[in-house]
């Protein structure tokens, strides 16, 4: 079917990764020592258009997974008790995925309404 779909699903995938990531991080606000991460897929689109295997024996990109989504420590600035979580910054990493998340829901059904409307004959 059409490959929209499939970059989409890994976006929406991606997505739900780094909410849970955000959400942990959240949830270790207080904990000491406890560092916080991100989920990293900036490079998940850009991948899916610079190349095209059309043979099982070529390259793939990153680990071969179907999900190219890097999770990495944050290295910003630790408090007293060596948390360096802040939530305001976290809150700001939620709202943008989440408009993330929901643009790739809208673009979505969008594909499906458009192809629903090709197969009934547009009426």
């Amino acid at each position: 079917m059409d490959k929209g779909f499939s970059v989409l699903h890994r976006i929406l995938k991606a997505a739900n990764v780094r909410q849970k990531v955000i959400a942990s991080n959240i949830a270790n606000a207080e904990t000491p020592g406890y560092k916080a991460k991100d989920a990293r897929f900036n490079n998940l689109l850009s991948n899916e258009l610079r190349m095209q295997t059309t043979d099982p024996k070529h390259i793939r990109n990153g680990n071969g997974s179907d999900l190219d989504v890097e999770i990495v420590a944050e290295n910003n600035l630790s408090w007293g008790d060596s948390n360096n979580v802040e939530l305001n910054v976290e809150v700001g990493k939620m709202t943008e995925n989440a408009l993330t998340h929901n643009a790739a829901v809208k673009i979505l059904s969008t594909k499906i309404r458009m192809y629903k409307t090709a197969i009934k004959g547009g009426n």
